[in-house]
């Protein structure tokens, strides 16, 4: 395993690392699928784990690493007779290979990533041709071990063009006994040819339950009855409900409800009194959440009109009755859904060339007010 002593930027700012993480929640179909393959001796070179960003295609990621590395290839059993199939990916953590993993000592575990650039000290843009090289030596030592060996891309999103190509090779003509786990949230920018010549694991969205127990693992301090709303504004990616819990996301959502519940006439002095907060010097990744949330919030709108009922689960105090008032009709969500468009191309183009935020912001909901659904 080579990590040599780089930070982790595969973490979830305040979740511990996928490798750290004992449990995954919510993906029984996937599990299921790559047990189905692994016990009928059909274990594919090459697989793709694939869906929304937080939903645990990492920690599968390193479950299956620890699962593989841990496991000793199955044989007719001996005196005794083959053991049974195993239903779970569970390692015991008290595993040499889990414990290697834990501290990064395992010879049979590359996981490939962005490196650091050495002039800057800081993260590559992306995963270069350099870093992937480097998997050719890794399979060389590893090779005289005889077991099993174990590659991490993540993300896959991140190969350059060359590396991709590198990457390409080894999944066209595999070293023996090896194991590619290519992490992508957006599966269709890879080459088609990476693609094609692996095996999809596609996980989905957490529900509430679920939602629950990943954070609570992760010992994210949480309110049971905030899981629903958590779910709901983070589209079930426990990453981002992370990111939700510690900028206070779910109480600047509600904010926002509050100042979208009194058009058309808009309370201007609360508007700009929220652009002021967001602009102060430091909040700029609340400022960043805050922008997501308007984006959700539009995108509720638009399919309150278009469904003709609010989303069943609020996400905010009173947020159902807004949501219902402001877009009472297909023709309002089309309208919403319009306007989140245009608006979300002004506040992208407003960043972009630096404009002052609380300028941006207040424009933003004038806009609002100016264009409040025609009904």
């Amino acid at each position: 395993m080579s990590d040599e002593g780089l930070p982790d930027l595969d973490r979830a700012e305040g979740a511990p690392h996928p490798r750290e993480t004992q449990r995954l929640f919510g993906q029984d179909a996937a599990v299921a699928r790559f047990l189905e393959a692994y016990n009928a001796d059909r274990l594919h070179h090459g697989w793709l784990i694939t869906g929304p960003r937080g939903v645990g295609k990492a920690t599968l990621a390193w479950a299956i690493a620890r699962f593989l590395l841990a496991t000793p290839p199955s044989d007719d059993g001996g005196l005794f007779g083959a053991p049974p199939p195993p239903t779970a990916l569970d390692i015991d953590p008290d595993h040499p290979v889990a414990r290697r993993i834990l501290s990064g000592a395992e010879p049979g575990l590359f996981p490939l990533r962005r490196g650091y650039d050495e002039k800057t000290n800081r993260p590559k843009a992306m995963i270069t041709v350099d870093e992937t090289r480097k998997l050719a030596g890794f399979f060389h030592l590893s090779a005289t071990e005889g077991g099993r060996r174990v590659v991490i891309v993540d993300a896959a999103d991140d190969l350059n063009v060359n590396a991709a190509n590198a990457l390409l090779k080894m999944l066209e003509e595999p070293p023996a006994r090896a194991t590619l786990l290519l992490v992508s949230h957006q599966p269709a920018r890879l080459l088609p040819t990476i693609r094609s010549r692996c095996r999809e694991l596609r996980l989905s969205r957490l529900g509430p339950e679920d939602m629950a127990a990943a954070l609570q693992q992760a010992e994210v301090s949480v309110d049971p009855a905030q899981a629903a709303a958590l779910t709901e504004l983070s589209a079930g990616s426990v990453g981002d409900a992370i990111r939700l819990i510690n900028l206070d996301g779910l109480k600047l959502y509600a904010d926002l409800i509050d100042l979208l519940g009194t058009l058309p006439n808009l309370d201007r002095q609360r508007a700009l009194k929220l652009a002021e907060t967001l602009a102060q010097r430091g909040k700029e990744t609340r400022l960043d959440l805050f922008l997501t949330l308007l984006d959700v919030a539009m995108g509720r709108l638009a399919r309150t009109g278009v469904t003709g009922a609010p989303p069943q689960v609020q996400a905010a105090p009173h947020e159902s009755t807004v949501l219902a008032r402001l877009s009472a009709s297909p023709r309002d969500g089309r309208h919403w859904a319009e306007l989140s468009q245009r608006l979300g191309e002004r506040l992208r183009h407003g960043r972009a060339v630096n404009l002052e935020t609380t300028a941006l912001l207040t424009d933003a909901f004038l806009k609002l007010e100016s264009a409040e659904a025609p009904g």
